[in-house]
C-alpha cells in the first residue's frame, strides 16, 4: 500500500497504524520519516507540492515494490492522489470528481443539478461582487474560501458593515490555496452542524456512523469537539442526503466525510470531504463502533470490498483544549491523579508547549489556537458529555496576554 502525505503523528499517526496492521506500507513523504518508521517498509522523500516530482517518486517505489493501491487522508493532496494512481493503473476515484470534492463552488453546482439540498452560493472574486452576493442571499451569510480545510477563512457577516473584514479574512485563507484562490458568500444554515461518516464501494454509499460537532463563538466557524454514538437515531435521518451527495459528486470508491447542517430538522449540505475525517474522528467511530474507517480506505484503494460489520455499541467524544484569549502558553496540566484513576478517559493529548504563542481567530486558526485535545469514552452520547465536562474541570490552560 503506497500512502501519500502521512500527516503529523498527534492526529493522523493512528491511520498509518492501522492501515500498516493490514498491509505493507511504502510512503510518499515530505520529510525524512521519524515517528513512521515502525510502520513502513520503504519510503520516498519528496517536494509534495511538486506535480512532476510526485509522479517521478511514486513511480520510482512502484518500480521496487508490487503496489496494490495508493490512499491519502490529507485534503491538500486528494487530487494529486488521484492523478498518481491514474498513472500507475491502481483503482481511485478520477483527478476531475476529486477536483470537484476540493472546489466548493463546483460541488455546490452539482448538489443543484442533482437535487440535493444544500446552501446557496455565489463567487465573489471583490468585495463589491460579495456585497451584490449578499445583496441576493441575505444576511446572515457566510464568506468563506473555495478550496480551504479546517474551516480556515470562514466567518459569518451579520450586517453589512462587517462585510469588508469578512471578506479580507476569507481572502487571506483563500490565498493559501494552491487550486483556487476565489471566495464564496453563501447562506447560512441556521441550525446544528454534523458529520455523516461514509464508505462507498461500487458506487454504493455506506453511512457507518453520524459525528455531532460542537463550535466556538460566531463569527468563527471553529471546532471545538466531536462526539460519536453507535445507537445515534440521528444517523438514519441524515444518511439519505449524505450518500445523495457522494453520488451527485462522481465518487464511486472510497472514505467520505460529509458535513451539514440540520435547518428546521431538515439535512442541508455543507460539504464532501473525500478522506477520512479530521480531529481524530475515524478514531471516535472506531471506540464507538469498532468499524475501521482507515483499514477500509486502504482496503477500498486495492479495490476490495471493507468489512463495515460493528463490532461495539457505544460512545466516545473528543474535546478541543483552547485557551479563553491569544497570548503566550504559561500553564497546562491536569490533575494528574484523575488521570490515573479514570479508564473512560482514553487520552490527553497537548500539542503545544510552554512558552509557545497560542492565536485565536482573527488572528490565528486551529493550527495556532489548540493548546491539545482529549478523548473519553462511555455508554451513551449523554454519558460522554458528562464525562468531557468532567475532565475539563480537572484540566487547566492558562495564557499570558503580550502587550
Amino acid at each position: 500500500m503506497l500512502v501519500v502525505s502521512p500527516g503529523d503523528e498527534t492526529y493522523r499517526g493512528y491511520l498509518l497504524e492501522q492501515v500498516a496492521a493490514a498491509y505493507d506500507v511504502v510512503l510518499l513523504t515530505g520529510a525524512e520519516p521519524s515517528w513512521e518508521k515502525p510502520f513502513i517498509v520503504d519510503h520516498a522523500v519528496v517536494d509534495l507540492t511538486d506535480p512532476t516530482a510526485l509522479l517521478a517518486a511514486g513511480r520510482a517505489l512502484a518500480e521496487r515494490h508490487d503496489l496494490a493501491g495508493v490512499v491519502t487522508w490529507d485534503e491538500w493532496h486528494l487530487v494529486p492522489t488521484a492523478r498518481l494512481a491514474r498513472a500507475l493503473g491502481l483503482s481511485s476515484t478520477s483527478v476531475e470528481v476529486m477536483r470537484a470534492c476540493r472546489n466548493k463552488a463546483t460541488a455546490r453546482t452539482l448538489f443543484a443539478r442533482h437535487g440535493v439540498p444544500s446552501a446557496a452560493s455565489m463567487k465573489a472574486r471583490t468585495l463589491l461582487e460579495a456585497g451584490l452576493a449578499t445583496m441576493t442571499l441575505g444576511y446572515p451569510a457566510v464568506i468563506k474560501p473555495a478550496a480551504s480545510a479546517g474551516s480556515i477563512g470562514v466567518i459569518r457577516v451579520a450586517q453589512p458593515e462587517e462585510l469588508p473584514g469578512a471578506f479580507e479574512f476569507a481572502s487571506a485563507g483563500a490565498s493559501r490555496s494552491r487550486e483556487d484562490t476565489g471566495v464564496l458568500v453563501e447562506e447560512y444554515l441556521d441550525g446544528p452542524e454534523v458529520s455523516v461518516e461514509c464508505v462507498t464501494h461500487r458506487g454504493a454509499t455506506t453511512a457507518v456512523a453520524v459525528t455531532r460537532k460542537h463550535l466556538g463563538p460566531a463569527p468563527y466557524f471553529v471546532e471545538t469537539g466531536h462526539t460519536v454514538d453507535a445507537a445515534d437515531p440521528l444517523l438514519d435521518q441524515v444518511a439519505p442526503a449524505a450518500a445523495a451527495a457522494v453520488k451527485a459528486l462522481g465518487v464511486t470508491e472510497g472514505v467520505q466525510h460529509v458535513e451539514l447542517r440540520l435547518v428546521d430538522g431538515r439535512p442541508r449540505l455543507i460539504e464532501v470531504n473525500a478522506r477520512v475525517g479530521g480531529d481524530m474522528i475515524g478514531h471516535l467511530v472506531r471506540l464507538a463502533t469498532g468499524i475501521d474507517l482507515p483499514k477500509a480506505a486502504a482496503d477500498l484503494a486495492c479495490g476490495r470490498a471493507p468489512d463495515l460489520t460493528p463490532t461495539r455499541s457505544a460512545a466516545a467524544g473528543i474535546r478541543m483544549l483552547y485557551p479563553d484569549a491569544s497570548g503566550t502558553l504559561t500553564a497546562r496540566h491536569i490533575n494528574q491523579p484523575f488521570a490515573a484513576h479514570t479508564p473512560w478517559l482514553r487520552q490527553i493529548q497537548w500539542i503545544r508547549e510552554i512558552g509557545e504563542q497560542l492565536l485565536l481567530p482573527p488572528d490565528g486558526d486551529l493550527f495556532t489556537a489548540r493548546a491539545g485535545f482529549y478523548i473519553v469514552t462511555g455508554r451513551s452520547t449523554a454519558e460522554v458529555t458528562d464525562r468531557l465536562d468532567i475532565a475539563a474541570d480537572e484540566i487547566t490552560i492558562a495564557t499570558r496576554t503580550d502587550r
